[in-house]
């Protein structure tokens, strides 16, 4: 099953590279119920895998002119913050029991899926909704900082808890709170999506002794090359209509992710 991990891996990053967001959702079940990891040392994992897939499509997008690094910085500074608190103070300071209900105990680990699955059927929500041209297309006049501040800190503070990059709630926020067009947004999302989860798995690293770092570098190496692939195909595939049915993939897997973890 490591090795399927491998391949999904590859998946992971060719969808980074088509839609700019929604592959690293599935980051977090991929390790956990095909490679075995630890759900909450899989969040970790994902940061770094994340991190290092976004930045090495963050740079592609930088040398093509699709980054505007005022915005990243001024999105990206608080997310950063977020995420490296979250992962260095918030994620330790959960205990292994969060609650008891009679004979039903949830987990810190059983919790942290839950919640990533309910995330994921948002996400999938979300690409599945028909976009219209007001709400892709539409231009901010100048920076809406107090509610860009607002939404870094939440995503940053979301990544920090499940290690998800965030990418489908910081494109929509880039376009229509920063004013960026779509293809620039997408960019920009890649390159504040690298910065924050690698700072995010630095707390990790200061907290934790069980990296597999054998495994984690091989994992990643596949994700980064699909993210090569899913760039390349971005000239010959129609980016909404993969977008819906990868939506429709992702809702599957977070409905089953909550049947397995509650019902099973």
């Amino acid at each position: 099953m490591e090795y399927l991990s491998f391949i999904f891996a590859a998946l992971i990053g060719t969808s980074l590279g088509l839609i700019g967001a929604g592959g690293s959702i599935l980051t977090v079940p991929v390790l956990v119920y095909l490679a075995a990891v630890d759900p909450v040392l899989a969040t970790a994992y994902s940061l770094f895998v994340v991190g290092s897939t976004a930045l090495v499509g963050g740079l592609q997008n930088f040398r093509k002119g699709l980054v505007d690094l005022k915005t990243a910085a001024i999105f990206g500074g608080p997310a950063i913050a977020a995420v490296y608190a979250t992962r260095a103070f918030v994620m330790p300071a959960i205990p292994n029991v969060i609650a008891t209900f009679g004979s039903f105990s949830l987990s810190k680990g059983t919790g942290i899926l839950v919640l990533f699955a309910v995330l994921m059927i948002a996400t999938s929500l979300s690409m599945l909704r028909d976009r219209k041209p007001t709400e892709i297309d539409r231009v901010a006049n100048g920076f809406n900082y107090p509610v860009i501040l607002a939404e870094g800190v939440g995503v940053g503070f979301v990544t920090g808890l499940v290690g998800a990059g965030g990418g489908f709630l910081i494109i929509p926020a880039l376009v229509l709170l920063a004013g960026l067009e779509m293809k620039l947004a997408i960019g920009t999302s890649l390159l504040i999506i690298a910065a924050k989860s690698l700072v995010g798995f630095i707390g990790d690293v200061q907290t934790r002794s069980d990296i597999d770092w054998a495994f984690l570098l091989v994992f990643t190496a596949f994700s980064i090359s699909g993210i090569f692939l899913g760039t390349r195909l971005t000239r010959s595939i129609d980016g909404e209509k993969l977008r819906k049915g990868f939506g429709w993939f992702v809702l599957a897997m977070g409905i089953y992710m909550i049947f397995n973890e509650i019902v099973f």
